[in-house]
Parts: structure tokens; sequence; C-alpha cells
């Protein structure tokens, strides 16, 4: 059996034996308002297929907490060990999603194109009466949830994009996206010399901008949490864990920048953003799934995840995390992740 990266993906990533490539999803189809893609918003007909380990996915677990979503936009979490076959639902009863009745994601992939020949990844969304796939655009998922979903939005729901700010959140997540939440992968994967060292650069070198950036403002754009602010912090959270040994972006840890690693606390103490973070899962994907860096499969203890729940004083920065709006309450029941999983 190969790896089983090789095949299998997260955010429409390419892990072979050939430079790094991360492809334009396949499946752009929007769920909108006035349904011009045939896909009307509508509480109850979709299902949200994640990894925790997939920061690209943790950005819609993020969105939909934050937005209140929960009750209209139902949740499927896979397990983070993948096989041949794609991301697998080993962690429900019988191995089966028990709203879609599906073992792995790429039949709600079939199920929308046959024969489909690009990666599984996630986040997907199901369109849950048919079983069929509507997108796996992980770039546009949030921003729909945030401005396409308005009207299942619960009370108090922050504006994730405001408008008046939008080109400048844009232009802040470009470079965060090339450089960081990109950049890691690119470290991670290279097969050579050259390439490592510029994709690593590159990574540090706008962690140090970023972080000159948060220096005297709470938050990236604006005194509010924005969409920004999600795409960042889904990578931040995985950088020490897994990012600094496992892709070698080693040049420091998070922990070693003052101003990084108190922006990161802060968000993950926010309700919305650690209650969705499974250190277990990510740990376990990274190093048992990506064996042409980690044969062995062996999984690393540390580090304590415990230290993200220590003081971080940026509330003296100002700042409104919610805007006008107010923070979600707890999670749902069935979403509660693991004290262990925290640790």
């Amino acid at each position: 059996m190969s790896d089983p990266a090789d095949s299998t993906t997260d955010g429409n990533a390419s892990y072979g034996r050939k430079p790094f490539k991360r492809s334009r999803s396949h499946f752009t189809d929007r769920i909108t308002a006035d349904a011009r893609d045939g896909w009307p918003v509508e509480a109850g007909r979709y299902r949200l297929v994640v990894s925790r380990a997939c920061p690209w996915a943790s950005r819609a677990l993020v969105s939909r907490r934050l937005l209140g979503l929960e009750d209209s936009l139902s949740l499927a979490v896979a397990d983070p060990i993948q096989d041949d076959r794609s991301w697998r639902f080993t962690l429900d009863p019988d191995g089966r999603d028990p709203v879609l009745g599906i073992r792995y994601l790429h039949e709600a992939y079939d199920a929308r194109e046959t024969e489909y020949p690009g990666g599984v990844s996630v986040p997907a969304v199901v369109d849950v009466p048919t079983g069929k796939l509507v997108t796996n655009d992980y770039q546009q998922i949030t921003l729909d949830l945030a401005t396409e979903w308005t009207a299942l939005h619960r009370p108090g729901a922050p504006d994730l994009y405001p408008e008046a700010l939008r080109d400048e959140i844009d232009h802040v997540m470009d470079g965060i996206y090339r450089d960081v939440n990109n950049g890691v992968y690119q470290a991670g994967f290279a097969l050579g010399q050259q390439e490592y060292e510029g994709a690593c650069r590159g990574v540090f070198r706008r962690l140090e901008q970023v972080s000159e950036r948060l220096v005297n403002r709470r938050y990236l754009v604006g005194d509010t949490i924005t969409e920004a602010d999600i795409r960042l912090f889904t990578t931040l959270v995985r950088f020490d864990t897994v990012y600094h040994n496992h892709f070698k972006c080693n040049r420091w840890k998070l922990a070693e920048d003052p101003v990084l690693w108190a922006y990161a606390r802060d968000l993950y103490q926010t309700p919305g953003f650690g209650d969705t973070v499974d250190f277990d899962h990510i740990s376990r994907h990274y190093y048992r799934v990506h064996t042409g860096i980690n044969p062995t499969g062996i999984v690393p203890l540390g580090p304590d995840p415990a230290r993200w729940l220590t003081p971080h004083h940026r509330d003296e920065l100002g700042g409104r995390p919610f805007g006008d709006g107010t923070p979600p309450g707890p999670p749902p029941a069935s979403e509660v992740i693991p004290s262990t999983a925290h640790g």
C-alpha cells in the first residue's frame, strides 16, 4: 500500500514524490442566499465534513462555531488516520456517518462525479438529500458562511468579513496563505535543500512581519476578530506541535515569539477557537499519515497543550473580539472534545 497521503488530501494538497503543489478546488459550487449555483442556503440540508487534524477544515469549524450555525449545518468528523480509500468515518458506530450513511468521503465525491481523478479533500460540504458533494472549495466555504448564511446566524454573531475592511483582509490573508498556511507544507514536503530553504525562509519572514503588525494591535485587521485571524490561527495552533519538528520549520518555535505566542493564546482562549482544537487528532494525523516524512509512525508526546491556557494579557491592547456581537455559547454536547485531547 502506498503512503495514504499520496492520494488522499486535506485542503487539496498533493503529497507525492514530486515538488509539493496545492491544486485548485475542483468542486467550486457555492451555497448562496440566492441559490445562483443551484444550492440555496437552507437549514438542515447540508453536512460539513471535516478532519479536526486539518487546518483548512479547522477554519470552517471555527467559523461555524462563531456564527452559531451548529443547528443549521450538521457536522461529520472523520478519523484523523486516513487510508488509501480517503477520509473514513471509523469514529462513528459501524464505521458509517450516521447522516450520510457512507463509510468514506470519496463516496460523496463519486455521487457527484463518477471516477473523479483528484484527491478527496476536507473541508467538504455534502447535500444530505442526494448524498452528493457540493463543494470542497476551502477558500470560499468560510467566506460564504460569513456572508451568504446570515439569515441562519445566531443572534449576536460577529461580522467576520466586514465589507468596509475586505480589501485589507484579502491583502493580509493573501500573504499569510502564500507564505505561512501553504508555506509550511512547501517546506515539509520539499524534495531538495534549496526548495526547502526557500519555503522555510518565507515562512519565518512572513511570521516576523505578522508579529510586527500585532505588536500594538490585538487583531490582524480592525479591532475585532475577522476571517484573517481565523486563517492564521489554524496554522499557529499546529506550529509547535507539528510544523516546527515534522515539517522542519524550526528556526524558532511559536512559543519563542512573545507577540505571536500571546496572540495565538488569546484566540485559543476565545470561545469558538480552542474548543474546536483536538491536539490528539493533529499529532496522530501528521506523524502517522505522512510516512514519507516520518516512516516510523512514532507520535511525539509533546508539547504540553496546557500551556495554551496560560495568561496572554492581549486584552490590554483593547479590541472587541466580537464587535457589537456576543461570544458563542458552549459547543453542542456531541461536539465537545475530550479533555485529554487538550492536555
